[in-house]
C-alpha cells in the first residue's frame, strides 16, 4: 500500500485526475481494468452496459464505462478474438447510444502509464470486475485505496461502489460489494444501475467498510498470519510419524501420534487373562465384515468366535452398529448371549432373550419428511445410490456409485441437508460411503457410557475394555473410553484398548490393518478364555508392537 500511496499522491497523478474529472464533468464514470483474456468477461460487461442504457434512457449521455485493457501476455487466436469482440461491441453500442461529445463506452487498449491508470481509479465512481473465472484479482483493492488516498478527494467524504463477479477470489472479502453472476446480463445491468443511483451515505458506508478491511489486511498481516498458521501446523511435527497411504491421485500423507501403534496380541491377551470383568465392544461393517462384501451377513467363523467370547462369564460382548435392529437380530440369532446396540444406540438389548430397549430421549421425527425428499432427489441423479430408512435415522448410501461422482454428490447432499435441517434436533454426518441423519443425543459414545454405568450398578465394573471400529461414528466410542481412563478416578486400574481398523488419524490409541487382523485378534482372545489353551503361542496370528 505504501507504493500505491506514493503514486496516488504524486503531482503527475493529481494533474491527470484533474484532467479526467474535467473531461467527464457532469457524467458518472464506471471503470473496468482487465487483462485481455477470455475469462475476464469484457464482452459480457459491455453487453450489460448496453442493456442498462436501453432500459434506463435517463442514463444516456450521463453514464460512461471506461474499459482499460492491459497488454496481452501472449498472442494467439483466443486473444485476437477477445480484442475483436470488445472492439465490435463497443463500436456498436457507441453508434447506437452515442452523440457528439459522448461515447458510452471508452475502450483504452493502448499501454498507459501507471499515473494515468491510477488517476482513472481515483476519478471513477464505480469499479466493475466481471470475470467469469479468476483468482484473487486485486483490482477492487487497488480501486478502493486510490479512491481513499487521492489528494483531489481530500475535501469531500470518501465514497466508492464495487460491482464484482461472484466467481473471483476476492469476492467473499468484500462484504460491501454488489456481487453478480457475470453470465446474467440482467443482474449485472441492475447492479450497475444500483451503483449509479445509490444514496451518497450508503456509498460512503460501503467504501469505509472496504478500506478498513484492506488497510488492516496488508502484506505484513498476511505474512504474520501465514507464519502463525505454519508454526501452529508444524508445532508437533517432530513428535509425529508420517505414512503415505493410497495410490495415484488418491495418495496422501497422514500424521499419526507418537503413541498410535499397531495392537499387540501378546499385550492384549496378557491384560485379558488378568482381568475379572470385561466389556468388549465391536462395530460390524468394516470391522468384522469387509466393506466391499456382497453378502453383508456375518460368516460362520465370526459367529463361532463371538459365541466363544460370550461363553466366558467374565465377558460382556456387544455389537454396536448403525444397522437396524431387525437385520442384526436375524444375523446374530445363533449368538444367545450377545448384546446388540442397533442404530448407533437407539435400540439396545443385553442378550437374545431380553427385550429391545429404546433410548429415553423424547424424540420428534417430523424432520424425516424434510430429509427424505432431499435424499430421494440425490438418489435419482446418482446411479448406484440408495436410501435406507431406519426407525430412528435416514441413511443415503453411495458405495455402489461411481467413486468420484458419489463422493461429490455426498458432499453436496451433506451441505444441502445441513441447510434445510438447521433448525431441527438432528445431526447430519458423513461416513464410509454414507450420509446419515439421526437425532441429537444418539451416538455410540452414549452407548458405552450406558453399558459401563449398568455394569457398575451391578457391582461388576469392567477392568478390561476392548473397543474396535473403523469409521467416524466409532470415534465417539474411542473418545468416551479414553476420557473415562483419563478423568475417572475409579478407572485407574482399567485396561483400555481402543482400536481403529486401518492406519489413519483416530482417537484410538491402537490400530489393526484390516478385518482379517481383527478376526485373528478376537480368535486369540477367545482361545485364551479356554483354560486348556493357556499355553498357546499367540504371536503367530498377528505380530506388532514395534512395527510402526
Amino acid at each position: 500500500m505504501g507504493q500505491l500511496r506514493t503514486v496516488v499522491s504524486s503531482p503527475e497523478t493529481f494533474q491527470k485526475v484533474e484532467e479526467i474529472s474535467e473531461k467527464y464533468r457532469d457524467r458518472t464514470l464506471l471503470l473496468g481494468v482487465d487483462d485481455v483474456d477470455l475469462f475476464k468477461g469484457i464482452g459480457l460487461k459491455f453487453l450489460a452496459m448496453e442493456q442498462l442504457l436501453e432500459q434506463r434512457p435517463e442514463l444516456r449521455g450521463k453514464a460512461v464505462l471506461v474499459q482499460i485493457t492491459n497488454p496481452a501476455r501472449s498472442q494467439g487466436k483466443d486473444i485476437q478474438d477477445v480484442q475483436q469482440e470488445a472492439e465490435l461491441i463497443s463500436r456498436r453500442i457507441n453508434t447506437r447510444f452515442g452523440r457528439p461529445g459522448y461515447d458510452p463506452i471508452v475502450l483504452i487498449d493502448r499501454p498507459i502509464k501507471i499515473h494515468e491508470k491510477v488517476a482513472y481509479y481515483a476519478a471513477a465512481e464505480c469499479c466493475v470486475v466481471n470475470a467469469v473465472r479468476d483468482g484473487l484479482n486485486r483490482i477492487p483493492y487497488i480501486y478502493t485505496v486510490c479512491r481513499h488516498e487521492s489528494p483531489t478527494l481530500k475535501t469531500v467524504k470518501k465514497k466508492s461502489v464495487l460491482v464484482v463477479s461472484e466467481f473471483i477470489g476476492c469476492s467473499p472479502s468484500l462484504s460491501g460489494a454488489i456481487r453478480v453472476n457475470p453470465w446474467n446480463l440482467d443482474a449485472v445491468s441492475e447492479a450497475m444501475n444500483s451503483a449509479l443511483t445509490m444514496p451518497e451515505p450508503e456509498k460512503e458506508m460501503r467504501h469505509e467498510k472496504h478500506y478498513k478491511y484492506i488497510s488492516s489486511h496488508d502484506v505484513a498481516y498476511w505474512a504474520r498470519s501465514f507464519d502463525q498458521d505454519l508454526q501452529r501446523a508444524c508445532k508437533d511435527h517432530f513428535l509425529k510419524r508420517y505414512w503415505g497411504i493410497g495410490f495415484g491421485m488418491g495418495f496422501k500423507v497422514v500424521a499419526l501420534g507418537p503413541n498410535f501403534r499397531k495392537l499387540s496380541v501378546e499385550k492384549i491377551v496378557k491384560a485379558y487373562k488378568g482381568s475379572l470383568s470385561r466389556l468388549i465392544l465391536l462395530d460390524y461393517d468394516g470391522t468384522m465384515m469387509p466393506q466391499g462384501s456382497i453378502d453383508k451377513g456375518p460368516s460362520k467363523e465370526v459367529i463361532n468366535i463371538i459365541n466363544e467370547l460370550c461363553e466366558d462369564d467374565r465377558n460382556v460382548v456387544f455389537v454396536v452398529s448403525g444397522r437396524g435392529k431387525d437385520e442384526l437380530s436375524k444375523w446374530f440369532d445363533p449368538c444367545e448371549k450377545l448384546g446388540i446396540s442397533a442404530e448407533h444406540g437407539f435400540f439396545t438389548r443385553w442378550n437374545r432373550e431380553s427385550e429391545w430397549e429404546s433410548c429415553n430421549i423424547a424424540l420428534d421425527f417430523d424432520w424425516m419428511r424434510i430429509a427424505e425428499p432431499v435424499m430421494r432427489l440425490y438418489t435419482e441423479s446418482t446411479d448406484g445410490s440408495s436410501i435406507e430408512l431406519k426407525e430412528s435415522a435416514l441413511v443415503w448410501h453411495h458405495q455402489e456409485a461411481d467413486p468420484d461422482f458419489g463422493s461429490c454428490q455426498a458432499k453436496e447432499l451433506l451441505d444441502h441437508l445441513e441447510s434445510v435441517l438447521a433448525n431441527e434436533p438432528v445431526v447430519v454426518k458423513s461416513g464410509q460411503h454414507i450420509v446419515e441423519v439421526k437425532p441429537q443425543g444418539i451416538s455410540k459414545g452414549v452407548v458405552v457410557e450406558t453399558l459401563i454405568s449398568t455394569m457398575r450398578a451391578s457391582n461388576k465394573p469392567p477392568d478390561f475394555i476392548l473397543c474396535i471400529g473403523d469409521d467416524r461414528s466409532d470415534e465417539d466410542m474411542f473418545e468416551t473410553v479414553s476420557n473415562m481412563k483419563n478423568n475417572c478416578p475409579f478407572a485407574t486400574n482399567v485396561e483400555v484398548f481402543a482400536c481403529t481398523v486401518g492406519k489413519k488419524p483416530s482417537m484410538a490409541k491402537y490400530y489393526l490393518d484390516d478385518t482379517v487382523d481383527v478376526i485373528k485378534m478376537l480368535q486369540g482372545l477367545a482361545h485364551s478364555s479356554d483354560s486348556n489353551e493357556t499355553e498357546r503361542d499367540y504371536s503367530l496370528p498377528v505380530s506388532f508392537e514395534g512395527s510402526l
